[in-house]
């Protein structure tokens, strides 16, 4: 444990005295287990677009399709570095985009407030990010007669 945890764990147990030390675990600290790599894998922490299906638990943990795709706005793109952040329409937090995970269009299309959508997945620091993404077709005004 290091000082910060101690330190928060302290805090904590002031206010709860009960609060036991958490014992040493026998994994050792930073490994990942195959289920914790499936959640990652799925996307875990941004909950709000996945549907809730239950596992069946058996089978190689291969998904039967595609995910659903997830849509938003570019809230904001630097094209001199080539990445951005968008804001999902199921709420929650941004979401990192880089511009090679685009699938059609152009890189100069990539404006704030532009509609598109997208898949979630992990950036190469196991980060969640989104992937395939596309432009989602403008809506035209209905012409008035």
């Amino acid at each position: 444990m290091n000082a910060r945890q101690r330190r928060l764990f302290e805090e904590a147990q002031k206010k709860n005295p009960n609060l036991k030390m958490p014992a040493a675990s026998s994994e050792p600290v930073g490994e990942l287990t195959d289920e914790d790599m499936a959640l990652l894998k799925q996307g875990v922490g941004d909950k709000s677009g996945r549907p809730h299906s239950a596992s069946s638990g058996g089978g190689d943990g291969a998904e039967e399709g595609p995910p659903d795709p997830q849509t938003g706005a570019i809230m904001t793109y630097f094209g001199e570095k080539g990445f951005g952040f968008l804001r999902p329409d199921a709420g929650g937090k941004d979401i990192f985009f880089h511009v090679s995970r685009l699938q059609d269009g152009d890189a100069t299309e990539l404006t704030p407030g532009k509609r598109i959508s997208y898949e979630l997945g992990m950036d190469r620091n196991g980060k969640i990010a989104a992937s395939s993404v596309r432009f989602l077709p403008t809506e035209e005004p209905p012409k008035a007669d």
